[in-house]
């Protein structure tokens, strides 16, 4: 039961045994594209990138091509355990063919798809609160049962910026660019093994073309070491809208290693696409303590208060009888008069 928990914060990204972001496993977005709304906790260097390789033809273009992808990011916890900063991006390469009537002509091209550097901070975690209540010791059904509290998501918001390339056909920019991108993040976890991560996503904001999409990505575990996910993906621009469907699996082979395997397609002919992907993530461990999420607002001074008077009586407490005040020392000959 405690590799299954571990196992859940690794692969779904959901720290739910613990008040703070770190986890005993590897926290990682694989193998969807979504951002989950927890970060990988402070002084963890995580690295995760992918392969793919597919097709895209467009019908009315007459365009047919074959593409190859290199997907990466490199995310590092810094400051606090909320925050995150990572840089994101996929370099693609097409190589087919242009049909115009009877003429056909070889087509090749390379960029960046996307190249976005950010920050990610975790606004509200609702698992903090249920962990400090702890669980119901008198029902084991109650446990393990769906409440509606479950419908109250994690959240975290995204903020980068895409650096674009000049005359690059993966973009419609034809001077090079720099552009934000926002991110809204939602994490749930269900009874069963289920998480469930929404996106929402504005890209692109303040250019000609700004983009406006949103990620669907649901997960389950089926095991220890072994998950599935299915996902699906909107977003529309006058550049470039579809709807892009996705689903494969993950494997966990050590805590700092995860490897995965999918597939991707759309159901339109402007252009149609499918995709397979393989990939991989890995970290860098260097989290020396456990730091836990301190409460926020009136809630979080309340607790400051209690602490410090529970100090203040403590101290009261080992006042000595004969004037003199403990500092500490096992020693008996030491101390200061009062």
């Amino acid at each position: 039961m405690k590799s299954f928990k571990y196992f859940l914060c690794c692969l779904f990204l959901l720290p739910f045994c613990s008040n703070a972001q770190y986890t005993e496993m590897i926290n990682t977005n694989r193998p969807g594209v979504s951002q989950g709304a927890f970060s990988v906790g402070t002084n963890v260097l995580q690295f995760e990138s992918g392969f793919s390789y597919g097709n895209e033809k467009h019908e009315l273009l007459g365009t047919d091509y074959t593409t190859f992808g290199w997907d990466y990011s490199a995310r590092y916890g810094v400051w606090r355990e909320e925050l995150e900063v990572s840089i994101i991006g996929e370099y693609r390469n097409n190589s087919g063919e242009i049909t115009r009537g009877t003429l056909v002509t070889d087509d090749k091209f390379s960029n960046f798809r996307s190249n976005t550097i950010g920050a990610k901070y975790l606004i509200y975690d609702p698992y903090r609160k249920m962990e400090l209540e702890g669980p119901n010791l008198y029902s084991w059904k109650a446990n393990n049962r769906f409440q509606w509290r479950d419908l109250i998501p994690a959240v975290s918001l995204y903020a980068g910026a895409n650096f674009d390339f000049a005359d690059n056909r993966f973009t419609p920019n034809v001077e090079a660019e720099i552009s934000p991108k926002v991110v809204l993040s939602t994490q749930n976890n269900w009874i069963g093994g289920f998480v469930f991560v929404t996106n929402i996503i504005a890209d692109r904001i303040g250019t000609d073309f700004p983009t406006y999409g949103y990620i669907l990505t649901l997960t389950h575990a089926t095991n220890s070491y072994f998950s599935i996910f299915i996902e699906n993906q909107g977003f529309k621009s006058d550049f470039y809208a579809d709807q892009i469907f996705r689903g494969g699996a993950a494997v966990l082979i050590s805590p700092n290693l995860h490897i995965d395997l999918s597939g991707a397609l759309n159901f339109k002919d402007t252009p149609s696409f499918w995709e397979s992907r393989v990939g991989v993530a890995y970290r860098f461990d260097m989290h020396n303590k456990d730091e836990f999420i301190e409460e926020k607002g009136k809630a979080g001074r309340d607790k400051k208060r209690a602490d410090k008077g529970e100090k203040k009586a403590k101290k009261k407490k080992n006042k000595r009888k004969d004037g003199f005040e403990d500092d500490g020392d096992d020693g008996g000959d030491d101390g200061r008069l009062n």
